[in-house]
């Protein structure tokens, strides 16, 4: 289930929402476990047993460290917590790439993929880290530490929410109405985002991109990376708005995981932006570990590489993430010992222009199954491959299209906060309708809402990237 969709918004949220406000306080945590239980095994059945049975070792593991701060309890609960996304994300990957160099041919296992087992391992990876630092509290009632794992909004595609961070919300929460009023209307956003924007232009990348490599050229190419580049954005962004959005409506406050990363001017201003809950969860449990930037100048470039090589290995088990991510990591060094002197001196047009090119040709990588396909599509951007094949733009382009496109393109900027003050301003000279501003805006949240679901309606297209992370 996921939260585009009829079944979610007309009837799974209804009830849960419903039944949350009618219970007295002490069982709304029950509430929400119960229902969270639900989404999960409406989308993975019995796997919940993986779940619940993650739950219960990392409780566990916490009780005996807050008990004994102890290294060796901390390395098991990371070693068993990593083998579990070792086994089933990855153990193919490793077995293919292992016989692959001795020429033998082995019978791959059939492993299904539990999702979002990738958010909430690291989600009690932080946890159990988070205790043997001192930094919080085992928490001994297991309903609450239940909770904190499988609640739904973040359950399935994050962002990673950790403990220190929602500790207090798990004990006492109380919801005022602004909760309500702001955390429906980022969901509504987040919907918007994920079904008038994401999904027409996912539609143009997956038509593209499933064509045979021989009939491409460089303008079709193109199309299909800017179309996947406001895909994946709007996709993710819109899933993390929705789960923020829900999480502040059942009194919940989870960071933000975006800041609108396309409008960054340096690939090191992008990684701050984009995926935060991912880049800092690296940033302190691997990063800093490992020394940080306080080591030699050769030791920090190991560091850097490590990091970004396990960004892309965590994504998936591919060779062609490992080098989306190592060319993120590549360019931040760049950054680091020549390009950043660049980038100060330059307009920051500029410096936006280099940052969004060397995203979208990182992002082929991270799209296009398999290496030559993907050095085939990058070698098509850049050699200008004007002919007619049989497919051409024109194909895929149409209003729709335009539409979301254009408006993808323009809030990937700060242009809605800019907007925002200027209506505020504007609605503030109507001192005789103190209410007008609010209430324009709840009217054009409530047309989103309206155009998303029709158009959830009358479509059977809505894909949704991050269920295979």
């Amino acid at each position: 289930m996921v939260f585009s969709s009829i079944v979610f918004l007309l009837l799974f949220l209804p009830l849960v929402i419903s039944f949350y406000f009618l219970v007295r306080r002490e069982y709304q945590n029950s509430v929400l476990i119960s229902f969270s239980l639900l989404f999960y095994f409406w989308g993975e059945s019995y796997y919940l047993i993986i779940l619940v049975a993650s739950v219960v070792f990392n409780y566990l593991i916490g009780i005996f460290l807050e008990e004994r701060k102890s290294k060796p309890i901390l390395f098991f609960g990371i070693f068993i917590n990593l083998s579990a996304i070792a086994y089933f994300k990855y153990y193919n990957f490793f077995l293919q790439n292992l016989f692959q160099f001795s020429g033998e041919k082995i019978d791959l296992l059939e492993i299904h993929l539990p999702i979002g087992i990738s958010f909430f391992t690291f989600q009690m990876i932080s946890y159990l880290i988070d205790i043997y630092r001192g930094q919080v509290h085992a928490q001994f009632k297991f309903s609450r530490f239940l909770l904190y794992i499988s609640f739904f909004p973040q359950l399935i595609a994050g962002p990673i929410v950790r403990y220190i961070d929602i500790q207090r919300d798990l004990i006492s929460r109380k919801i005022k109405w602004t909760d309500v009023d702001v955390g429906l209307k980022r969901f509504i956003l987040g919907l918007a985002k994920k079904v008038l924007i994401a999904n027409p232009a996912a539609f143009v990348a997956d038509k593209i991109f499933a064509l045979p490599s021989t009939d491409l050229n460089t303008p079709l190419a193109w199309l299909a990376v800017l179309s996947y580049t406001i895909q994946i954005y709007y996709d993710f962004s819109g899933y993390s708005d929705m789960a923020i959005g829900l999480g502040r409506l059942f009194g919940f406050h989870f960071i933000e995981n975006f800041n609108l990363p396309y409008s960054a001017n340096s690939i090191q201003d992008f990684w701050r932006r984009w995926h935060i809950s991912l880049s800092t969860w690296f940033r302190d449990y691997v990063y800093v570990p490992l020394g940080g930037n306080r080591v030699s100048q050769h030791r920090l470039v190991m560091n850097l590489l490590v990091v970004f090589f396990l960004t892309g290995l965590w994504h998936g088990a591919s060779w062609n993430f490992i080098i989306w991510g190592l060319l993120h990591g590549f360019f931040l060094l760049a950054e680091r010992y020549f390009l950043s002197d660049i980038l100060k001196k330059i307009p920051y047009f500029l410096g936006n222009i280099y940052t969004i090119l060397t995203v979208m040709v990182a992002w082929v990588f991270f799209r296009v199954e398999g290496l030559r396909p993907a050095l085939h599509v990058v070698k098509l951007l850049f050699s200008f491959r004007l002919e007619d094949t049989v497919y051409h733009p024109g194909l895929y382009i149409n209003s729709l299209y335009l539409v979301s496109i254009f408006f993808g393109i323009v809030f990937s900027y700060p242009i809605k906060r800019i907007i925002g003050i200027l209506f505020e301003r504007l609605f503030a000279s109507y001192d005789r309708f103190p209410n007008l501003y609010y209430i324009t805006k709840s009217f054009a949240v409530i047309l989103l809402l309206v155009l998303s679901i029709l158009n959830l309606a009358g479509s059977t297209y809505n894909p949704f990237i991050y269920f295979r992370f």
